[in-house]
């Protein structure tokens, strides 16, 4: 039944202490909080989330948690419910031993807003020690001769509770010869008495035994005893009496043990052994008693253990004399310990926010910090600081604790990591420091674009180049990290002679390296540009672009063209006139070729190959000219044959030949006559020959008409043409100027000749045209063209003037001719019939 009671008062006072916990003090800005002592874990303290104005589900979003510094958390956060519950059983003797209140400080702290809340919660009392004397068994020595009214300390008991439910009274056993009296210290403590009410009798009674009793105020009571025996003495009159009644000294913390603190000292006027004083401890806490020694004999205080003003700053003893007689003195000794400044600041994370975003604002929070020093006064002031950081910035919070924040904006690609180093110094003499590092990670935004290293490139590759060769490789370096700095490469959408550059070029987009998706023909495109993209896979991405050229290389893929001499359509075969007055070095033709291709894949050499009279003509071997190499003779024959060949200097050289014919004769009437000289073999139909000649000598005639009507047209034509070429400098159109250059670099000049022979043969007139120098039609050069007026050279017409025609000629003869030198395009023209009529005689 009584145990019942006591838990049904426990209840009622823990929920007096639970409502009293949910008020709050307005006067010290904090919210207050009270909860008994041993309690169980999980005791609720107070509504947090009620008290900060947060709905309950706020409390893990914004990061609501206790950032109290200390060995071990008393308190915890109920995420679910909002309040504030107790951790573990609280023993307020253990915190705060006899402190009249209990209070424990804690702070919460709000991450998302980065602000701190001071707690202050009450730990009450109840009534869970019972007084103790420090010792059980008390042994009292009284003199017979005492007189009533003598006093004798006893025992103090000591409760560890406080308030109502500390030591509150004392009782002693029912005796004749003793009473108790208890007074009231200073500081309000009970000092029990043992009062001698009647005189002793030893012979009477020698020893009496008591029992002294110690109770508290609490409910249900608590109380504890101790046994005391007194023992009448003979006659002893003096105590000892101590020089001081209270014996102060300071001590420094760090005075090594075996120091003497002081000696206290009493005197007894009785003589022999009843003046002897022994020195005792009398009072003196049970976790002080073994940080000092005292000499029994001498009265000399030690230090016998380290001391630690961090742990206690005084102690306070009573040291008790007592003579043989069992007559005692008593004096106070009150020990203070300075302090010394032997304890560093204390440094403590309470949070870190890394890694941060680069581009955060300046005045981000980064860090809270808590700072501490155990040491007093000058000693345990801290003041913290970082190492010089433009970047970053300590401010000073709530109660100890500062926040690190940035000072300006960030840039991950100078400094990725920053090692930040946080110094907490003490004002104490000589001043103690801590240095606290804190790395910090700043994070990436995607900031830089891609760049290239150059602002433009040039590329080039071969012509007829295998499809899907590699043509280049294009390398953008974006400074980010991650998917900020993957670059993906592209080719903006262009067109090249009306086709999509995607037929022609590809670009792998990842490693940037350009592909050729077609065989290049340099003959159609010599070069062309494209623009290079590079984005970034950032959100959003970040891009830029560079221009790059591709130059087409030339290769020697084109055989060189014969443009003259040209020969005729209808498959016959021209002939040259080298008439046998010639003297060495006598231009009979000029053999004219071109290359498409360009540079020294387009750069001709000629040279004669077969000869029917080796050494008779030679070749230029870069301007195609085919002289005389000597004067020709009667004995050489009438039809000599030559093959040039006109090769390129490519690699490999590529070459064409040409088969040229060459007559040699003084006039065309000797010509005429050495082919009527050769025997023409029977064959049948051989009357039908003269019948051929003349019909080729009239169409020759109408086509002279014609010509000599054509010629006057153009040469009006090439007069303005020849304006318009000084005027812009122009070379032959579609022709590059390089298909007419040498090695040595000198522009060659097409240079065409031709005769025409009237050829009369009874009534008729045939004309023959025999190729021979003509200065009309040749190529000049820009600085000849401004000393002519006219690229055509005028020759003036001849007209024969023998009476040929009107005397009879015999079949298969010719008895006149008439030559007119006319001038033409440079080309080889030759009659059909005339030129099978020449075959058939055996040229």
């Amino acid at each position: 039944m009584a145990d019942w009671k006591n838990h049904q008062g426990h209840s009622k006072l823990m929920l007096l202490f639970m409502l009293l916990g949910t008020l709050w003090e307005t006067g010290t800005g904090q919210i207050h909080y009270s909860v008994p002592e041993e309690t169980n874990k999980g005791t609720f303290v107070g509504n947090i989330s009620k008290d900060l104005g947060l709905e309950t589900w706020e409390l893990a979003q914004r990061g609501v948690r206790i950032v109290s510094r200390g060995r071990t958390q008393l308190f915890s956060l109920n995420p679910r419910s909002g309040s504030l519950v107790t951790a573990d059983r609280i023993d307020r003797e253990e915190l705060c031993a006899q402190s009249p209140r209990c209070l424990v400080n804690i702070n919460i702290l709000v991450e998302d807003k980065g602000k701190l809340y001071g707690i202050e919660i009450e730990i009450t009392d109840i009534n869970d020690n019972n007084p103790k004397f420090h010792v059980e068994y008390l042994e009292v020595k009284i003199n017979e001769i005492a007189a009533p009214g003598a006093r004798y300390p006893l025992p103090e008991a000591a409760d560890a509770d406080v308030g109502v439910n500390s030591l509150q009274s004392y009782q002693l056993s029912p005796n004749h010869h003793f009473s108790l009296d208890v007074q009231t210290g200073d500081d309000g403590t009970l000092n029990p008495e043992l009062v001698l009410e009647r005189a002793l009798d030893r012979e009477e009674e020698a020893i009496h035994h008591l029992v002294l009793t110690a109770s508290d105020g609490g409910d249900p009571r608590r109380s504890s005893t101790v046994r005391i025996q007194v023992t009448v003495l003979d006659t002893n009159d003096n105590a000892p009496v101590f020089a001081q009644p209270m014996y102060r000294v300071k001590v420094l913390e760090n005075v090594p043990p075996g120091t003497l603190l002081l000696t206290v000292r009493a005197s007894d006027p009785d003589e022999g052994a009843n003046g002897k004083v022994v020195y005792k401890f009398r009072k003196i806490n049970e976790k002080q008693s073994p940080l000092f020694h005292l000499d029994e004999d001498t009265g000399e205080i030690f230090v016998a253990k380290p001391l630690d003003y961090e742990e206690c700053s005084s102690y306070e003893m009573e040291i008790q004399a007592e003579d043989v007689g069992a007559l005692l003195g008593r004096t106070k000794v009150l020990i203070m310990v300075e302090d010394v400044n032997d304890n560093r600041p204390e440094v403590a994370i309470t949070s870190l926010f890394s890694p941060v975003l680069e581009n955060s604002l300046p005045g981000t929070v980064i860090a809270f910090l808590n700072v501490h020093d155990r040491d007093s006064g000058k000693n345990g002031q801290v003041v913290c600081s970082i190492q010089e950081n433009p970047s970053f910035k300590l401010e000073k919070s709530i109660d100890n604790y500062y926040r690190l924040v940035t000072w300006k904006y960030l840039d991950r690609e100078k400094v990725s990591t920053y090692n930040i180093t946080v110094i907490a110094s003490d004002l104490g003499t000589p001043p103690l420091s801590t240095e606290t590092y804190i790395t910090l990670i700043v994070a990436d935004t995607n900031d830089n674009p891609p760049t290239f290293s150059h602002s433009s490139y040039s590329a080039y590759i071969p012509e007829n180049n295998l499809r899907g060769a590699s043509i280049f490789s294009l390398t953008a370096h974006d400074p980010d990290s991650q998917e900020n700095a993957q670059v993906t490469y592209s080719v903006t959408e262009d067109t090249i002679q009306g086709v999509p550059l995607s037929s022609y070029i590809s670009i792998n987009s990842d490693t940037g390296v350009l592909y050729a998706l077609q065989s290049f023909d340099y003959e159609q495109i010599q070069d062309f540009q494209l623009l290079v993209i590079a984005s970034d896979s950032g959100n959003p991405p970040l891009s830029s672009n560079v221009s790059l050229s591709l130059f087409v290389l030339d290769q020697n893929d084109n055989v060189p063209e014969i443009l003259y001499p040209a020969f005729p359509t209808d498959g016959s075969t021209g002939v040259e006139l080298a008439p046998r007055s010639s003297e060495p070095g006598y231009l009979v033709t000029k053999v004219v070729a071109v290359d498409k291709d360009s540079g020294q894949n387009a750069w001709l050499s000629y040279r004669l190959l077969k000869a029917s009279e080796p050494g008779l003509f030679v070749v230029g071997l870069h301007t195609g000219e085919v002289r005389t190499a000597r004067a020709l003779l009667d004995r050489d024959a009438l039809k000599q044959s030559l093959v040039i060949a006109v090769q390129d200097h490519g690699q490999p050289p590529l070459s064409v030949t040409i088969t040229l014919t060459v007559a040699v004769a003084d006039s065309i009437p000797e010509v005429l006559a050495d082919l009527s000289s050769i025997r023409v073999p029977d064959v049948p139909g051989g009357s039908d020959l003269t019948l051929h000649l003349v019909v080729a000598v009239a169409i020759v005639s109408c086509v002279f008409l014609a010509f000599v009507i054509a010629l006057l047209a153009l040469r009006l034509q090439r007069w303005q043409k020849s304006r318009l070429l000084q005027a812009s400098g122009s070379g032959l159109v579609g022709v590059p100027p390089s298909h007419f250059m040498g090695i040595d670099g000198v522009q060659t000049f097409l240079k065409t000749y031709s005769h025409e022979v009237s050829l009369t043969s009874g009534s008729q007139t045939s004309h023959v045209i025999f190729p021979q120098p003509n200065y009309a039609d040749m190529l000049i050069s820009q600085d000849s063209s401004e000393k002519t007026d006219s690229l055509v050279t005028p020759i003036d017409f001849h007209e024969s003037k023998g009476e040929a025609a009107c005397a009879p000629q015999k079949e298969g003869s010719f008895h006149g001719l008439e030559l007119e030198v006319k001038s033409a395009r440079p080309r080889n023209i030759g009659h059909t019939d005339l030129i099978r009529h020449l075959e058939s005689a055996g040229w």
